[in-house]
């Protein structure tokens, strides 16, 4: 994965200190307590029962907004995780305000060729973005790799009338993958949805789709989660509607850290993207010590034990990691006047938690990550 800071100081950086948190502990400290959590007072007042609302529009899941506010409606009544004001402020203290630059593509796996068929390559791939873990030696570098390798062989692999007619075990063979792939019918499905939609309101061109948001990350998150459905990723959790729209999302940050701010990849508004609420992000966060989970969910994600989808452990897990780094960022910016993105901060804690085979992450089948 690469090395993100030196350790041959004499004395070793704050960032070193974080990555001994996250690498020499078997088990994490203060991550459990035995019995309901107390509700965080900050929460509680600054969400109340009439402090959020869902967007009545006719596409409630367009407004970016909603996945900030609907997560933090979930923190303030969460019950399976509770999110550790005081592990998160001494994380922000431990690296001194400052996360280290990575680069997007620092492995090498992704197509680019700085023009339309990189836009073209990214929303295909984030469209299959999800659940690698029920095949142990998967991973999204194969993703990455293995539809970038497709399109060096032929240009017009990912056309919009292509997608439309893979099948599962074609998608496999594009991979080079030799066995089936986790859900494999809809990751053919979600290809064949993305080529139709194109062709029928982009005019097969993924370009036409970003141009359409004006520059806008939001309208482009907007778009997506209008036009193609599979890319919807919101639930249920104690009668509201919460938005997470990871992979909408991710399409944006990758767009923005491909062409790095320009061209199709310029947004105004980048900094209105959340993180992306995944498996590996809350694994890390609760390995610092700022998720914390009840006995009950602590004992299913360190057995390996599958979480249901749309359960209110799975929506808190998702819901508390977008709000801690939100919290994170406000951090940052308070005590040492540092801006920083919360695509960004994802990226360092993506990576943390990709070195660590050992990590333990909740596991749940589902399309949307």
């Amino acid at each position: 994965m690469g090395v993100f800071w030196s350790f041959g100081t004499t004395r070793p950086p704050r960032q070193v200190c974080l990555a001994s948190r996250l690498g020499a502990r078997k088990y994490p400290r203060r991550h459990l307590w035995k019995e309901e959590p107390p509700q965080d007072r900050e929460i509680r007042g600054q969400v109340k029962e009439e402090g959020y609302k869902i967007s009545r529009e006719k596409f409630p899941w367009l407004r970016m907004e909603d996945v900030v506010g609907s997560s933090a409606w979930v923190v303030s009544r969460s019950s399976h995780v509770k999110v550790d004001s005081v592990a998160l402020e001494e994380v922000i203290v431990e690296i001194e305000g400052s996360i280290p630059k990575i680069e997007w593509d620092f492995e090498g796996i992704h197509y680019f060729d700085n023009g339309p068929l990189t836009v073209q390559y990214l929303l295909v791939l984030d469209a299959l973005n999800f659940c690698f873990w029920p095949d142990k030696d998967l991973s999204y570098d194969h993703l990455a790799l293995g539809l970038k390798e497709a399109l060096q062989n032929d240009k017009s692999a990912l056309d919009a009338d292509r997608l439309q007619s893979y099948t599962g075990p074609e998608l496999r063979e594009m991979l080079k993958w030799p066995r089936p792939l986790p859900l494999e019918d809809e990751r053919a499905r979600l290809m064949h949805e993305v080529g139709l939609e194109l062709d029928r309101s982009f005019g097969g061109k993924a370009t036409n789709l970003v141009k359409a948001s004006g520059n806008s990350a939001l309208s482009l998150v907007a778009l997506v989660t209008k036009h193609f459905p599979g890319f919807r990723d919101h639930s249920l959790y104690k009668g509201h509607q919460v938005f997470f729209n990871k992979r909408a999302q991710i399409f944006v940050a990758d767009l923005w850290n491909a062409f790095k701010g320009k061209g199709f990849g310029g947004f105004y508004d980048i900094s209105s993207i959340t993180i992306f609420a995944d498996y590996i992000v809350p694994a890390v966060l609760r390995q610092l010590g700022i998720l914390k989970y009840c006995l009950s969910l602590s004992t299913s994600v360190d057995s390996n034990s599958e979480i249901g989808s749309g359960t209110e452990e799975e929506v808190e897990i998702r819901a508390c990691s977008i709000y801690a780094v939100e919290k994170m960022r406000e951090l940052l910016k308070s005590k040492y006047g540092k801006q920083v993105l919360s695509l960004e901060l994802d990226l360092w804690l993506w990576c943390f938690g990709v070195k660590d085979p050992s990590l333990k992450h909740h596991r749940t089948l589902s399309i949307y990550y």
